[in-house]
């Protein structure tokens, strides 16, 4: 069993930055890891996504604010996210495919005020 705890959101104003990380029980080297963002009455969307060898890639509407990363010794992914945008206001949640399974953390709030 894998457990995913996210942290790091809260309220920013729009234009401003957060740095949201994903903390796993287990070792995340090698391990495809991704960060997804559900609005309010909104489906769940892949934000950005770093594969096993470190392959990243993002969400048109992300691409060139946002940048994911893996700290393997502390078995943590980061989403630094810059130039906010009120649209950009969701909870975010980080996945990983552990043995050919998808964990999922509950999440963490990110709210962009205009």
């Amino acid at each position: 069993q894998v457990q995913l705890v996210e942290s790091g959101g809260g309220l920013v104003q729009a234009g401003g930055s957060l740095r949201l990380s994903c903390a796993a029980s287990g070792t995340i080297f090698r391990i495809a890891m991704g960060w997804y963002r559900q609005a309010p009455g909104k489906q769940r969307e892949l934000v950005a996504a770093i594969t096993s060898g470190d392959r990243t890639n993002y969400a048109d509407s992300v691409k060139g604010r946002f940048i994911i990363s893996r700290d393997g010794a502390k078995n943590t992914v980061y989403l630094q996210m810059s130039s906010l945008k009120p649209e950009d206001t969701a909870r975010y949640y980080c996945d990983g495919g552990f043995n050919g399974r998808d964990y999922w953390g509950k999440g963490t709030l990110v709210t962009v005020s205009s």
